[in-house]
């Protein structure tokens, strides 16, 4: 099986690309963030054309997150059990047969300190109780997405000169690590040690040129699926296209059919 998860930064613009990867690629699950489309605005037919089930949850011009799938899923989940109908629309859930796989947006936070930040950090501990009560460790689940954290020096391109700032914080670092220890595996670093190694380049300053940019996407696995990953890897072709997304897609691949 092979799952994969992007921030396309708009669907209405990407679609061409998402659907030119897809159809190169052939993930068997792909995990979309920032749609930035209410659902009633989803291109679900375009998507199904090319062999995929797709489930979404989305709003106008922010947030938003879908998850594509050669199989039906079991069951759908859009939201927190709790959630509010002005919440924002950050969390989609599927179980793929024995597979659970959790796709998510984590707010950016803004700037330390500020209500954002303190809304991301709340943000975090809900989806950490989420997964503690509806999940066992040694279930088959995948965490996903966007995690608008860089969780180790390694991910940054310059760790010194952003020290403590958004995406980089000891709070946010810890926030995350709490949501790791209930049990789950970064399944890239199983493959890949090297520092320097990106998943989002900043539009400005050529920042892709200059390799200046942060892992922020991931896929985290509990620690049964983590042992049959076998490959992990960031895509960064689709980020030299033209009017790209500013993330690349991040991929892993596991002996597991679903």
């Amino acid at each position: 099986m092979q799952l994969a998860t992007w921030n396309v930064n708009s669907l209405n613009v990407r679609l061409p690309h998402v659907l030119d990867w897809i159809g190169k690629q052939k993930p068997d699950v792909l995990c979309i963030q920032e749609t930035k489309l209410t659902d009633d605005k989803f291109p679900k037919e375009a998507i199904e054309s090319t062999g995929y089930h797709c489930e979404f949850f989305g709003e106008k011009a922010y947030n938003g997150v879908a998850i594509l799938s050669r199989t039906t899923p079991d069951q759908v989940q859009k939201g927190f059990l709790d959630a509010q109908d002005t919440d924002s629309k950050r969390m989609l859930a599927v179980q793929l047969g024995p597979l659970k796989v959790i796709n998510v947006y984590i707010p950016n936070g803004q700037e330390v300190g500020c209500s954002k930040y303190i809304y991301k950090l709340d943000w975090i501990e809900k989806l950490r109780r989420y997964i503690s009560e509806q999940h066992q460790t040694n279930e088959l689940v995948i965490v996903c997405g966007d995690f608008n954290i860089a969780t180790e020096d390694r991910d940054v391109y310059d760790p010194e000169a952003l020290a403590g700032q958004i995406l980089l914080s000891d709070e946010e670092r810890a926030a995350l690590e709490s949501l790791r220890q209930w049990g789950f595996v970064d399944t890239f670093r199983l493959h890949h040690a090297d520092a320097g190694l990106y998943s989002w380049w900043d539009y400005r300053m050529m920042a892709f040129r200059r390799k200046m940019g942060m892992r922020i996407d991931h896929i985290w696995a509990s620690e049964p699926l983590a042992s049959i990953c076998t490959h992990a890897w960031i895509d960064i072709e689709p980020r030299k296209l033209e009017k790209p997304s500013d993330h690349a897609p991040v991929i892993a691949e596991f002996s597991l059919e679903v």
